[in-house]
């Protein structure tokens, strides 16, 4: 069976274009990574995809027109037919978002729709939550919104700072987007009335995604 080619966008570090790289790395894993396209020629990440041998390109960001078109020519070039953002720090053109349509993902340090934005963590422990996470969605123009593919949780401890919190949930950040991939390269995600169903899952005791589960293991604890 082919795997699903995708394409990622970075920014920076690229920590989960590391953890999607070691995830493609497995030959049962249904995608592959065949592009990244980074809009900062200095971002740590594209030295991720030297290593790995995956094909990269910088496109700056200074317009997003021009951002746009160039990276829509790439990603049509390399045949891509899912576009991943790790860590991509940059407004996308709402033409651009919509062509690319749930084909189209991210992972945001927060439990959608809470703390939208920048600085999410730091949004948390301001707001003075018990529990934080990240979670795996699809892309739509406005900013950090789109159906919900899954979630992860992790505590907040009473001392935690932004760093501390940003690195509890980085760690499962890099769990949760393997795990979502997987899920729509095996087909299993559809969009109905912009809310994400998933084929071979049925309804969980509990509302998140605690991910710790391999390909054959279910979403979360199910009923018997």
């Amino acid at each position: 069976m082919a795997r699903l080619k995708v394409g990622v966008l970075i920014s920076g570090r690229g920590s989960n274009l590391q953890a999607l790289i070691d995830a493609c790395r497995d030959p049962t894993y249904p995608a592959e990574i065949v592009l990244v396209i980074s809009s900062r020629p200095e971002a740590s990440g594209l030295g991720f995809a030297a290593s790995a041998g995956i094909p990269a390109a910088v496109i700056p960001h200074r317009d997003r027109h021009a951002f746009a078109a160039d990276a829509e020519a790439l990603l049509r070039e390399q045949r891509i037919e899912i576009v991943c953002l790790a860590g991509f720090m940059r407004v996308l053109e709402p033409s651009f978002v919509e062509a690319w349509r749930d084909r189209m993902v991210n992972i945001h340090p927060s439990l959608l729709p809470a703390f939208r934005g920048l600085h999410a963590q730091r949004q948390a422990l301001a707001a003075g939550v018990r529990f934080a996470g990240c979670t795996a969605h699809f892309v739509r123009p406005e900013l950090d919104t789109g159906p919900i593919i899954g979630q992860a949780v992790v505590p907040v401890h009473p001392d935690d700072d932004e760093e501390r919190l940003s690195a509890r949930i980085l760690e499962v950040e890099h769990r949760l987007y393997p795990l979502a991939l997987r899920l729509i390269a095996e087909g299993r995600v559809s969009v109905v009335a912009e809310k994400v169903e998933i084929d071979g899952s049925r309804i969980p005791e509990i509302a998140a995604l605690n991910p710790q589960e391999t390909s054959s293991m279910p979403l979360a604890p199910t009923r018997d």
